[in-house]
């Protein structure tokens, strides 16, 4: 009888191969892990705006036809815009981007923040017409105040105090005015300094909504 030879069930049988994940596959999965772990220490968040100057103490006129001035705003924060109600050319665009900010505060929580706009024209915009051009573009005066006075009070808080043009009165043909003023917008903190001067474009209009927020949260 020849000789059988014994073997195990699994004798002569491949050995199955240990599979290795892909190492790029074990990289990306870590990134999407990681990532979003660490991007708070990754993201860049500017210094709070300098203070650029101070303002000096000043009273004007509301809308209301009642006193403000800086004694009002102390300890507000506010955006400063710089227009006139007979103006034709860039005054209705500044407003209509005051109003997109107004909007954008609102919808974020922003609060405790004010808009204050002072009339370049004070001898025509009287505190009626003031609330007149407000009514007609649906401006919110709990938050928004219109500013005017005597000419030369206005023009010390926009020429020494903000250090921004305002020109004298041009009577134009067809009865047009205009006023050589500033379109940029300032923005002011709670102790009355300048921290920053803004465009009234969309890009301007980002900066300044996040520099407020910025102040806001000292």
């Amino acid at each position: 009888m020849s000789e059988e030879r014994l073997s195990g069930p699994d004798e002569g049988a491949k050995k199955p191969r240990r599979r290795l994940l892909n190492p790029w596959l074990l990289a990306a999965l870590a990134g999407l892990v990681l990532i979003p772990a660490i991007r708070p220490l990754l993201r860049f968040e500017p210094d709070p705006p300098p203070v650029l100057r101070q303002l000096p103490d000043w009273r004007l006129v509301d809308q209301n036809g009642e006193s403000f001035g800086s004694d009002e705003l102390a300890g507000e924060v506010y955006v400063a815009s710089f227009l006139f109600t007979r103006c034709a050319t860039i005054c209705p665009r500044l407003t209509a981007s005051l109003r997109q900010l107004e909007r954008r505060y609102r919808e974020e929580g922003v609060e405790d923040v004010r808009l204050v706009s002072f009339s370049v024209d004070p001898e025509h915009d009287t505190p009626e017409r003031l609330r007149d051009y407000a009514g007609s573009r649906s401006l919110d005066l709990e938050h928004w105040s219109l500013l005017t006075g005597a000419e030369p009070e206005v023009r010390s808080i926009v020429v020494d105090g903000f250090a921004l043009p305002m020109g004298e009165r041009l009577d134009l043909a067809g009865g047009l005015v205009d006023v050589a003023h500033a379109a940029r917008l300032a923005l002011v903190d709670r102790d009355g300094g300048v921290r920053g001067y803004y465009g009234s474009d969309a890009v301007g209009l980002d900066e300044v909504f996040h520099r407020t927020r910025q102040i806001l949260a000292e």
